[in-house]
């Protein structure tokens, strides 16, 4: 009998893990749209980041409010359709501060990427941002100003 519990109390627990890992997953993919948006705003390249933007929203349906709240998916998603919907690239900046805050707040709680990631931030535009990479590439003034900031944490 005891064979047989801990068998069931093994598997039970690489059941919780292998969900784990899957509800970590969609926030990745979340994650990795974003990544895509934050690019396209480095670029300067305002039509990528409505595209980009669209693939955020697409990627957030992935998401089960067991994983992140509907209060939270509701942000991100109001953040990312205005920015898909606008064709002003200020516009479209100021859209991303609001969401990469909320993406900061959330980075803590989940496994974004393999990779280190880091919070970076803006004095100029008193504004932070996710990256994959420690070399600040900024996304609130692009070309302009594009090693502007610094790496304030990292998120393992």
């Amino acid at each position: 009998m005891k064979k047989y519990f801990f068998t069931f109390i093994i598997s039970l627990c690489a059941f919780t893990i292998t969900a784990a890992q899957q509800k970590d997953a969609s926030v990745s993919e979340v994650f990795t749209k974003y990544l895509n948006l934050k690019n396209a705003l480095v670029a300067d390249n305002g039509d990528r980041a409505a595209k980009a933007a669209d693939e955020f929203i697409k990627s957030t349906s992935m998401v089960s409010y067991r994983t992140l709240s509907e209060g939270n998916l509701d942000l991100l998603r109001q953040d990312a359709t205005t920015i898909a919907e606008s064709r002003s690239i200020e516009k479209q900046r100021i859209a991303f501060q609001k969401l990469s805050e909320n993406m900061v707040r959330l980075s803590p709680k989940f496994k974004l990427s393999e990779d280190t990631v880091y919070v970076q931030y803006c004095p100029m535009a008193k504004a932070q941002w996710l990256s994959t990479e420690k070399a600040v590439k900024n996304p609130y003034y692009g070309s302009s100003m594009l090693t502007c900031g610094s790496v304030t944490s990292e998120v393992k």
